[in-house]
């Protein structure tokens, strides 16, 4: 099947510019292809794993993917999807960042110079002329045709406006996909459909410097059935260091898929079969859990490994009563047996585990009737937690029906 099919079927396609000569130029011979990614983080989210996934797809077709580091237009700050001026980085942290990213992408794309690349368009961008770059580059933009972008269009009319800073953005992004061409016959670029309009602006720029067709594809914003952001989670965002969302946390995000979402996550987050993913959720009940635990498991085997997702699932399975299982892998924080001799208050011990923000989060939790100690519901506020709570060491706290956390009681 043509890549381009590929990821259409799988829903990964919002827009696409030539869609026809692009899917004829892709079935003729490999070509490169292209990703920018902001270095505002120091890992990945779940919602950055879109634009990942379709590069996997096309690199699996004989592809090119470059991965571009935003270490330079980073320090300027685009302005797609802000309500006002993004916080100003250092080039250290930029640097820090993206060194993490780089590591991120590894898992997922061989980026080794030959099938794959790695860049930083600082390489480019921090050296450029600011006149010669008007005069190459700023005088193939209308200005009166860049403020009907979206972006700029609603920057414009609330009253942080639209810094002049941020108004080279588009220009600056326009002339990574110049200089991508240049260096590496570079002829797409992909992202977020918030980038339409500058992805556009990239194509354009090539065609009349260069007299070449380039192509755009924008991927669809990421929301789940109930209409919230795609990694959003009570305790934050979902995120690919297992430092910020241990593996376990990840694991149990897709577990917990709503029945509505899951054949489609399987389409966007896993490389199971289109047929495949159709069979497992034909139908509901026990069929759509199997589904969701094929699906947590090959997310998180992409994220962090074959034995993390092992672990992870054991301990999940175990943690739910449906076999017997190491519960290691399960967020885990230690305490002195000591401190449980006179008894614990079990608002300060959710606290600890971090299950809750604070005490008073604590006390709503216990009486609204979320708090439990090894499966048993905890709903007196005063509850003390003492040695007779222990169990082979440890002690299991759950916020509601699906966190958990595990306290190992040491000597």
């Amino acid at each position: 099947m043509p890549v381009l099919e590929t990821l259409a079927l799988r829903g990964l396609i919002q827009q696409c510019s030539a869609r026809e000569a692009l899917s004829e130029r892709l079935s003729q011979s490999p070509i490169v292809f292209y990703v920018g990614f902001d270095p505002t983080a120091d890992s990945f989210h779940v919602g950055n794993l879109v634009p990942i996934m379709a590069m996997m797809h096309l690199q699996r077709e004989g592809h090119v993917p470059i991965a571009v580091l935003g270490g330079g237009t980073a320090q300027v700050g685009d302005p797609s999807g802000k309500t006002q001026i993004r916080p100003m980085l250092s080039v250290p942290e930029i640097a820090k960042n993206g060194e993490a990213l780089q590591n991120q992408l590894q898992r997922y794309l061989p980026l080794d110079g030959t099938h794959g690349l790695f860049v930083n368009n600082a390489d480019w961008l921090c050296g450029v002329d600011y006149l010669t770059f008007l005069r190459t580059v700023g005088r193939h933009f209308k200005v009166n045709e860049m403020i009907r972008v979206e972006a700029y269009r609603q920057r414009l009319e609330r009253a942080e406006g639209l810094s002049f800073l941020e108004f080279n953005y588009q220009l600056l992004q326009a002339y990574d996909f110049l200089t991508l061409y240049r260096r590496w016959h570079c002829t797409l670029q992909m992202g977020g459909d918030d980038q339409w309009g500058n992805i556009l602006a990239g194509i354009d720029l090539i065609r009349k410097v260069e007299g070449v067709t380039a192509y755009a594809l924008t991927f669809p914003l990421l929301v789940t059935a109930t209409g919230q952001k795609m990694g959003k989670t009570e305790s934050g965002t979902l995120w690919l260091d297992a430092r910020k969302t241990s593996p376990y946390d990840f694991y149990q995000y897709w577990i917990n898929t709503d029945d509505r979402d899951v054949a489609r996550f399987l389409a966007y987050f896993t490389l199971l079969p289109m047929q495949e993913i159709a069979t497992l959720t034909a139908h509901g009940g026990a069929d759509l859990k199997t589904a969701k635990a094929i699906l947590a498991f090959e997310v998180t085997r992409l994220a962090h490994g074959l034995e993390a997702a092992t672990r992870s699932q054991g301990a999940s399975q175990a943690a739910f009563g449906h076999a017997q299982g190491d519960l290691s892998a399960m967020p885990t924080s230690t305490i002195a047996r000591i401190r449980l001799q006179p008894g614990l208050s079990l608002v300060d011990l959710l606290c600890e585990a971090g299950l809750t923000v604070s005490r008073g989060a604590a006390r709503r939790l216990i009486s609204q009737g979320g708090a439990y100690v090894n499966g048993a519901p905890m709903i007196e506020v005063d509850t003390m937690i003492t040695e007779t709570y222990i169990t082979d060491g440890i002690l299991l706290l759950r916020y509601g029906k699906k966190r958990y956390h595990r306290i190992v009681v040491t000597s």
